[in-house]
């Protein structure tokens, strides 16, 4: 299948139908293999992980309901389009963990990580699913939206996620500069989390320090946005300190 070898040439349309095929062939075990609780949380994570909008992909799994086994109806009276038969062909004789494989691939980088889907456990499942929407799916989601904030419609965006400078964007323009962390939450409430670092250049950057909050990822996704996150009163941050073990191994090199 020398389509998938290479899953940066990938077009995003075709992540988008391959995702709907995933999620309409298999059904709810797809569901259960990334720990989402609902088709809708599928669309939004897996549609913002990699910059498509999540009805894209609510669309491509209607357009295959038809062909599988499932207790949705989805478009029966609309033709296949060529694109998506090809698609179908091509992963029809996939399995289960072949094709979790490949979409797997489509969402996950170098700080997600998720495991074999058959090492899994339904807390581990869980897991990834929350990793995803903490990480990957608020940052694209970020990409996608932030010139929707008037403040930031003029700036240029550089991406410092893997910097670890303590912020994950940086908006500029010929007057001012915003530094952005994305924060993620499943749903319209829960806990932001502030790492050592996060916390200490959000105090010497103040105003010029942004949380951008996307909720609700179960439903559907909203933002809100915290200058001087530390300094205000919609946020009371409470220092907290774990003691973690940390294992490492050694070997005597014997030549």
């Amino acid at each position: 299948m020398e389509i998938f070898l290479d899953y940066n040439r990938l077009k995003q349309r075709d992540k988008a139908v391959l995702m709907g095929l995933f999620l309409s062939r298999f059904d709810t075990e797809a569901l259960e293999s990334f720990g989402f609780t609902g088709f809708r949380q599928a669309y939004n994570v897996l549609g913002y992980s990699v910059g498509i909008l999540p009805k894209s992909i609510q669309n491509y799994r209607d357009e295959f309901d038809p062909y599988y086994p499932n207790a949705r109806k989805g478009w029966r009276n609309r033709q296949l389009r060529d694109f998506c038969k090809e698609l179908k062909e091509a992963t029809d004789s996939l399995s289960f963990d072949e094709f979790y494989q490949i979409i797997k691939n489509f969402v996950e980088d170098e700080y997600i990580e998720i495991a074999d889907y058959q090492r899994q456990n339904k807390k581990e499942r869980k897991f990834t699913a929350n990793r995803l929407i903490t990480g990957k799916a608020a940052e694209e989601y970020f990409v996608m939206n932030y010139q929707r904030v008037a403040l930031f419609q003029t700036c240029s965006l550089q991406d410092t996620t893997n910097l670890g400078c303590g912020f994950d964007f940086k908006l500029s323009n010929d007057n001012e500069r915003y530094y952005i962390e994305v924060k993620g939450l499943n749903e319209s409430r829960g806990n932001i989390m502030l790492t050592e670092k996060e916390y200490r250049v959000a105090d010497e950057l103040r105003d010029k320090y942004c949380l951008f909050v996307v909720s609700n990822f179960r439903q559907t996704p909203y933002h809100t946005l915290f200058f001087n996150p530390l300094y205000t009163n919609n946020l009371s941050f409470q220092r907290q300190e774990r003691e973690i073990i940390q294992v490492s191994y050694t070997a005597n090199l014997l030549l």
